[in-house]
This record gives structure tokens, C-alpha cells and sequence, in this order.
């Protein structure tokens, strides 16, 4: 076996697309996924699992219906399953997810443009 740590700026220079998230590693059911995010996103919600959002660079807020909450660096929350959503960054930030291997980024929601393909590892 190998032991090897994974370098969160390594896999960060693999991509440049925003809104598109990339597994890393999985522990169990659950996967890590990086995004760099930049903008807004769609309002969605996942009907069956929490997410996990942590901040590695950057500032990000998640909207809700009834409110938001603001993320800087070194900042997680954690969005109960079946809550609306939005996320959206005023600038680059990159980000670290945590949800269900199989969880669709855009939700229970339609499919859109900011649909990305499931399970792209790096």
C-alpha cells in the first residue's frame, strides 16, 4: 500500500473549471470533493443527505429562504438534508465538500447547465 497525503493545491491545479467538483478521496459512503466556485450557483436542495461545506481560500456565503451564512477561511457548515440552498462566492474561493458518493451538485433540482458530471476523480 501506499501512503501518500493528497496535496489540496496539487489537485487544485488539475482543473480550473467553477462549480464543478472533484472527488479526492472517499471514506466509507462519503466522498471529498474540491470546487472552485465564483459566483452564484442555483438554488437546490438534496432531499436525503446533509453537505458539508469547508473553505480552504476565499469567502463564500450559502443563502437560504430565510437567511444566509457567511464562510471565510478555515470555516465549515454543514446544510441540513431537505434544506434550500444557494451558495455563491463574490470571488474565487476553493472550497472542500463533503456528501454521499452518487449526491448530483445542482440536487433534487432539474438538470441545468451547472449540472456536473458525477463521481470525476483527480
Amino acid at each position: 500500500m501506499l501512503y501518500n497525503a493528497i496535496n489540496f493545491n496539487d489537485k487544485f491545479n488539475l482543473f480550473n473549471e467553477l462549480w464543478n467538483p472533484k472527488v479526492i478521496s472517499e471514506m466509507n459512503d462519503y466522498q471529498f470533493k474540491l470546487v472552485k466556485i465564483q459566483g452564484d450557483f442555483q438554488w437546490h436542495c438534496h432531499r436525503h443527505t446533509d453537505e458539508t461545506f469547508i473553505v480552504l481560500t476565499g469567502k463564500i456565503k450559502i443563502r437560504f429562504r430565510d437567511g444566509e451564512v457567511t464562510l471565510n477561511e478555515g470555516e465549515m457548515y454543514v446544510v441540513p438534508k431537505g434544506k434550500e440552498h444557494k451558495p455563491c462566492a463574490e470571488n474565487l474561493a476553493k472550497i472542500l465538500i463533503i456528501e454521499p458518493r452518487g449526491v448530483v451538485n445542482t440536487g433534487d433540482s432539474n438538470k441545468s447547465n451547472l449540472t456536473a458530471d458525477n463521481d470525476i476523480w483527480i
